[in-house]
């Protein structure tokens, strides 16, 4: 397993872009909102480590990981932002389910990336059991939230640089 022993939620302040004047927009998913919140607490600590206002901050909540799509497009159409967040988990279970969702978010999520010019970050686990989300929400993996805000902070940098 690539994150066994590794935390991935280090980061060094001094190589991130300050994040003071982007504007964020971030869509989490209420289905396992015990997952999804901890991610979410990473984004905002991550972002506002970097500099981010909180004003600067919009976020949405969509009932389920499909629906960060649409939700995520709307925050790309209503708001003027830098970048978009999607924050999503999904845990396998004992049907096809688990295929189809983790599938129809992933290509969604790229269909923004190349239908807006604005990253949109995917922030979405797909794990095989609840624990395995958790050790990455908060746990002992770290937060892959911290990595979508950073993600979304170096992101916008180099799109401002086009």
């Amino acid at each position: 397993m690539a994150t066994e022993n590794k935390n991935l939620s280090q980061y060094d302040k001094n190589t991130i872009p300050n994040a003071k004047d982007f504007r964020f927009g971030i869509v989490v998913s209420e289905w396992n909102d015990n997952v999804t919140e901890g991610l979410y607490n990473g984004v905002v600590t991550a972002l506002t480590d970097c500099g981010a206002l909180p004003e600067n901050i919009n976020r949405w909540n969509v009932p389920g990981s499909f629906e960060l799509i649409f939700g995520a497009r709307q925050m790309h159409e209503k708001l003027e932002l830098d970048a978009v967040i999607v924050i999503g988990c999904v845990i396998k279970g004992e049907t096809m389910h688990f295929e189809f969702v983790c599938e129809g978010v992933t290509q969604g999520m790229k269909d923004l990336n190349l239908l807006y010019d604005i990253p949109t970050i995917f922030c979405v686990l797909t794990d095989n059991t609840m624990q395995q989300s958790i050790d990455r929400s908060g746990g002992k993996h770290g937060n892959k939230g911290i990595e979508a805000a950073i993600a979304a902070i170096k992101m916008i940098d180099l799109n401002k640089k086009f």
